[in-house]
């Protein structure tokens, strides 16, 4: 992790101004839009892409002192970096927000503040939903209502989502808890999986049950 101890770092790279051409809105593009509901994916995807354009000082480090005639040309520096930093973090982050939610938001002028402001408003949300969403996929029953392709289908969709929360349902657990699913008469086919040595993936599951 980067801090501002790394200045000899910071120095050694010639300062990207703002007039020179940053591939920002085509990062912010690459971004799934923050819906209130997928907190997980989109904090991670903006970390990475503020970390490959080289603008995550400001979500690394906390504000620097402000400058004044005695400050040294290290920390002269470092507070330029940081600002820059802040300052495109900012519209980085509020370019991959839905409107309907940032328009909510407090004026908050630091990025890091902003980030925390975002998780602390909404990672409440994910964990709410990952956990109706587990729930739903250890307990959800095929009752014949829809055809055995698509109960599996709809189970593979609940496991993909939970991914986009920050939990992987690994392929051999989506197994198991389509098989737990299944309904009685479906007992012969469970017993002679568990005997077989070779576990199948979700895809050879539903081809031996579709």
């Amino acid at each position: 992790m980067r801090s501002h101890t790394d200045l000899g770092t910071l120095r050694k790279c010639e300062p990207v101004r703002i007039g020179e051409s940053i591939p920002l809105h085509s990062h912010a593009l690459s971004v799934t839009v923050f819906n209130g509901l997928n907190f997980s994916k989109w904090h991670e995807q903006v970390q990475f892409h503020l970390g490959v354009m080289d603008l995550d000082l400001a979500l690394l480090n906390d504000k620097p002192a402000v400058i004044t005639d005695t400050s040294s040309a290290d920390k002269k520096y470092f507070h330029k970096a940081w600002e820059r930093s802040n300052r495109l973090s900012l519209m980085f982050l509020q370019m991959t927000i839905a409107n309907n939610i940032k328009s909510t938001f407090s004026q908050i002028e630091n990025a890091r503040e902003y980030l925390k402001f975002v998780e602390e408003s909404f990672c409440s949300v994910d964990k709410s939903l990952a956990g109706t969403l587990m729930d739903e996929l250890m307990t959800i029953k095929f009752d014949g209502s829809c055809s055995m392709q698509n109960h599996i289908i709809e189970m593979t969709n609940i496991a993909a989502r939970l991914q986009t929360l920050g939990i992987k349902v690994d392929d051999s657990f989506l197994v198991q808890f389509i098989l737990n699913s299944l309904p009685p008469e479906y007992g012969p086919f469970q017993i002679n999986y568990n005997t077989i040595k070779d576990k199948w993936n979700v895809s050879e599951l539903s081809s031996m049950l579709t």
